[in-house]
């Protein structure tokens, strides 16, 4: 047969049915985590597949995984992620920014503070997110179809309430919108013992934790689609915040869930997404 016996022939036929088997396994696998994790990609997607890879004998490395996720088309796009929903247009105080040059080293030390929107059928809704600097959990988070210091108030209720750590006091930390900075947010937030801080100008890159976790939700977590309502809103926010701490992996975590590191408390070496000075 072209040259090679029929035994080799037979073989070659038998290695290619299990390359194939094996290749059929791991793209189930890679269907079923993006699922979930529906902008997850490669690098990220073989840490999750180690498990399956490991139970089912598989020897692939991250290459062949990335060959196998480009030949079936499935690798996924970057996309830009910001978008400003802050006005900072007020008369109001605005706090000094404590975090500037602060060393983050343990959990419940600094929670960031951030407003981003998200569309519906009915117009935009708005979503307020309290993030957990250190462990990049997501601690607290209210939708609603305004921008009205209600909503902050809600997020910063939940973040409060979910805290695990006895720290007396936690800097919170956010761009200068007015809703952070009106006295009654910030006398609000001064009861539960928060300690207010804001960016001084308006780079992003001043907040950029808030920014990174908004552009997450929204590319990866199907929020930057236009939504039927916003009730509907807030339960695909509800399973996406629950899918981002407790099974996304953060490469700013040593791939770790955010959950993880923050049960830990000062076990993961802290790593920022602000832009290093030139």
């Amino acid at each position: 047969m072209f040259g090679i016996s029929k035994q080799a022939y037979y073989k070659r036929i038998k290695t290619q049915k299990v390359r194939e088997e094996k290749h059929e396994i791991v793209l189930n696998e890679v269907t079923s985590i993006r699922k979930r994790l529906t902008q997850t990609g490669t690098r990220k997607l073989y840490e999750h597949l180690r498990p399956a890879l490991a139970f089912h004998q598989i020897k692939m490395g991250r290459d062949a995984l990335f060959d196998l996720l480009r030949f079936n088309q499935l690798l996924i796009r970057r996309t830009k992620r910001f978008h400003f929903t802050t006005d900072s247009n007020h008369m109001y105080y605005t706090s000094p920014n404590l975090v500037k040059n602060l060393e983050i080293n343990h959990a419940e030390q600094v929670f960031v503070n951030d407003i981003t929107y998200v569309k519906t059928d009915n117009g935009h809704a708005y979503l307020s997110l309290v993030t957990d600097a250190y462990s990049k959990k997501i601690m607290g988070w209210s939708l609603d179809d305004n921008m009205k210091v209600s909503m902050v108030k809600e997020a910063l209720i939940m973040a409060n309430r979910n805290r695990i750590h006895n720290t007396p006091t936690v800097i919170h930390h956010s761009d200068r919108g007015k809703q952070y900075c009106c006295p009654d947010y910030t006398e609000f937030a001064g009861k539960l013992n928060f300690l207010m801080s804001t960016t001084q100008n308006s780079d992003p890159y001043e907040n950029a934790i808030a920014e990174r976790i908004n552009g997450i939700l929204k590319y990866e977590f199907g929020l930057r689609k236009t939504l039927p309502s916003v009730d509907i809103a807030r339960k695909i926010v509800r399973q996406a915040v629950d899918i981002y701490n407790n099974e996304r992996l953060h490469w700013s975590l040593d791939l770790k869930t955010p959950q993880y590191v923050h049960e830990k408390y000062n076990k993961q070496k802290y790593k920022s997404y602000a832009r290093m000075a030139a």
